[in-house]
């Protein structure tokens, strides 16, 4: 049977968004629908989406700069850009090749690990909270707030009835922080079996990517159907009005990043942040500066 989804039919978009979207609905998501090396919305090759690539990465320091700005003016907008995907999708690479362009001062990155005897005495949101993204800030996360609906469930280190309540936890934790002027880009980078791997075995094959290998990530292969239900859930469960879900064909890298790239531009345009006017007399400022 043919891997397909509607949101990757018909011509090419100028909005992404609603190609990669998951519907806020909440019907059933079947990830076998989506074919993991798909080019939804995307240019035809890899030259040309470098090419697309380095425009993008202009105009995202340029909008990332006037973000920053609009904050000293007392505007609270943000980002948060959430990055989920089974090991070797390609978190850390999309990280890298996408937001090398920004401005570090106006970015804060997260990559969480399993949680410490300190994060496990509180509530689960507790270390998400404190890595959130400041007033006109961009933050990343490599992996999140998810991970307590994904890992937790699937190695059954929470009963159910916990992880089932987490979903609704979620939800209304992501609708405040939309309500409180943050942006939320959730996407799954949505990578194949094989794919992986080629991937893990290529970081065998070579001493200098050994240090991305862990023996953990074979256990995590031999969980993949339990892990690809996880993900199924928690994209039907969560993907809101508020807070979206977009799942991002990983199987190729040129269109990983590519697409991340167009998301976060695409989002940011929406914001449309501006820097803020003088609240003082330049030509005055001006003419004391010349004085001196």
């Amino acid at each position: 049977m043919a891997k397909t989804t509607r949101k990757q039919h018909g011509p090419r978009a100028t909005d992404l968004r609603s190609l990669l979207r998951v519907p806020p609905d909440g019907e059933p998501v079947s990830l076998s629908s989506y074919d993991t090396s798909a080019k939804p919305g995307g240019p035809p090759g890899k030259v040309h989406a470098r090419a697309g690539m380095a425009g993008a990465g202009s105009r995202l320091a340029e909008l990332q700069d006037r973000l920053f700005a609009q904050s000293s003016a007392g505007d609270r907008r943000r980002l948060l850009l959430v990055l989920q995907g089974m090991d070797t999708s390609g978190k850390g690479g999309t990280v890298k090749h996408v937001l090398s362009g920004l401005n570090p001062a106006g970015c804060r990155f997260r990559a969480f690990k399993p949680p410490t005897e300190e994060e496990q005495a509180h509530h689960f949101l507790w270390r998400v909270e404190r890595s959130l993204p400041q007033p006109g800030e961009i933050g990343i996360f490599d992996r999140s707030h998810y991970e307590d609906v994904l890992v937790a469930r699937v190695r059954g280190l929470v009963p159910p009835a916990v992880w089932m309540q987490r979903y609704d936890e979620i939800n209304a934790f992501e609708r405040g922080l939309a309500e409180d002027g943050v942006t939320l880009v959730k996407v799954f980078l949505h990578i194949s079996r094989e794919e992986q791997l080629k991937r893990l075995l290529a970081r065998l094959d070579k001493p200098r990517k050994h240090w991305k290998f862990s023996p953990s990530d074979i256990d995590d292969r031999a969980l993949w159907p339990a892990f690809q239900e996880a993900y199924e859930a928690a994209l039907a469960r969560c993907s809101t009005p508020a807070a979206p879900w977009y799942v991002v064909p990983a199987d190729r890298k040129w269109y990983r990043n590519w697409a991340v790239s167009r998301l976060l531009l695409e989002h940011l345009e929406e914001i449309d942040p501006q820097y803020p006017k003088a609240d003082f007399d330049v030509e005055e400022c001006r003419k004391r500066l010349l004085e001196t």
